[in-house]
């Protein structure tokens, strides 16, 4: 599948919503009045918009029992978020702006009180939706007491309180076609798909088939931590998948001072732009921020390089811009210090995470004067532990670069506590970004954790 055109364009700014909103930790109570969550997070859409994003990537919308990922009605917005007209509200708002929307779809698991599981809970293999979760039903009505033994069924890695369900069931994947298309046709552009690697990638397909014909711009990403993302994407029909690996490469690279690791991750991405454009990241609400991944802090910019230099559809999550810190602990509630709630308003950011808020924006400002960086594959030119000169292109030769800045961008980046002078083209004299000097005679000199952005040339 080729992705919509206006992905090309994307960046994203990544929110948990529940977090950002300070919502309650567990579900309202029946009849409680809703309390409109989204609401604010309309206040930071021009906050968005000055960062240099040009779309909003939503965590879990939809009613559940606690975090979002347990999902219990599909169809109605979690009341601690607010309803049906609070998200039309924000849908307003974004596309007033020109920010796409996407949403995030836990179509692998439910929440225990999703109804369909109830239902089949309470009338036995005879239910009608008997067949849409994997139950072992007690032999000959064995009991407990005197009440039925509930059955036994498969869950999402150990979580029994989120209910795996069965992805076998052609009415499961009739289902999951109709909630994503009941959400675009209230306005959002395309979804992220949670744990899209425990799902067969023949249930994507199946359930694309039927949504693809109505919204022919949607986009579709996958939630993929290891195994073969191109041949995933591909049988799976989905526009994209979440890149782990440059992840994982672009701060271990930099705590480990091995950038070895990161020359060969990049490589490894330069095969998956063949088959698709992945979700690049260095941050979302799943893993320790980068700000606190990072041994050392003065590397930070380095990371964030990488991200805006490589060829994939980048995502910000909400607070790296701001170097929040953050680490996801093991535990229940480990992932509270990462999804933490967020001002009022953007004039109530403490001045210390500016710094990193204008060099998000300045990279991203790099990045949208080179659209083809989207595409763009990398070419690692000179590389030791603690250095790395590598140039990004763009993948087909015929591209008309609109800026007038020149044909590739040459990264330099020394992670040393020294200074170091490093070859790079000679042409590449032109200083875009970063603190290096160069001398137009192939040779640019970067201070200690220095880095510098360099025109190719024409």
């Amino acid at each position: 599948m080729a992705e919509p055109t206006w992905v090309r364009h994307a960046v994203w700014w990544h929110i948990y919503p529940l977090g950002f909103a300070g919502a309650p930790k567990q579900a309202l109570p029946a009849g409680a009045a809703p309390e409109h969550g989204l609401q604010k997070l309309i206040p930071w859409l021009d906050y968005a918009l000055e960062l240099g994003a040009s779309g909003i990537a939503l965590g879990p919308v939809f009613a559940s029992e606690t975090h979002g990922y347990d999902t219990t009605d599909y169809f109605s917005i979690d009341p601690r978020l607010g309803g049906d007209a609070d998200f039309d509200d924000f849908i307003r708002e974004a596309h007033a702006r020109g920010l796409r929307v996407l949403l995030d779809g836990v179509f692998n698991h439910a929440g225990r009180s999703f109804q369909p599981f109830k239902d089949a809970l309470a009338h036995g293999p005879s239910s009608p939706t008997a067949q849409w979760f994997k139950f072992s039903w007690p032999e000959h009505g064995t009991v407990t007491g005197s009440e039925p033994a509930e059955p036994d069924y498969a869950d999402f890695e150990g979580h029994h309180h989120l209910v795996a369900l069965n992805h076998d069931e052609p009415r499961v994947a009739r289902f999951v076609a109709d909630v994503m298309k009941h959400w675009l046709g209230r306005g959002a552009d395309g979804w992220r798909l949670d744990a899209a690697y425990a799902v067969p990638s023949g249930f994507w397909a199946s359930v694309l088939a039927a949504v693809r014909p109505d919204y022919p711009e949607a986009y579709f990403v996958g939630e993929y931590i290891h195994g073969d993302y191109p041949a995933e994407v591909t049988a799976g029909t989905l526009d994209s998948a979440t890149q782990y690996e440059l992840w994982k490469a672009a701060w271990s690279s930099l705590n480990d001072a091995n950038f070895y690791e990161l020359a060969s991750a990049l490589e490894r991405h330069n095969s998956f732009l063949d088959a698709f454009v992945p979700l690049t990241f260095v941050g979302n609400h799943d893993v320790t921020r980068i700000a606190s991944q990072l041994k050392d802090p003065q590397l930070l910019p380095h990371a964030l390089v990488v991200l805006f230099t490589v060829g994939g559809t980048p995502s910000v999550y909400y607070g790296d811009e701001q170097a929040y810190r953050g680490v996801k602990e093991d535990r229940e509630g480990g992932d509270d210090d990462v999804r933490p709630a967020f001002p009022e308003s953007p004039r109530d950011l403490s001045p210390l995470g500016q710094d990193v808020y204008r060099l998000h924006q300045q990279l991203i400002g790099v990045r949208r004067r080179h659209g083809w960086l989207h595409s763009a594959r990398t070419r690692v030119l000179s590389l030791t532990n603690e250095h790395l000169v590598y140039e990004a292109s763009p993948h087909d030769p015929a591209v008309e670069n609109e800026s007038g800045e020149g044909r590739g961008i040459v990264v330099a980046l020394n992670q040393a506590d020294r200074a170091a002078e490093l070859e790079v083209p000679a042409p590449a004299s032109v200083l875009l970004a970063g603190n290096g000097t160069v001398d137009g005679n192939g040779r640019i000199s970067l201070p200690p954790r220095g880095w510098a952005l360099l025109s190719a040339g024409s």
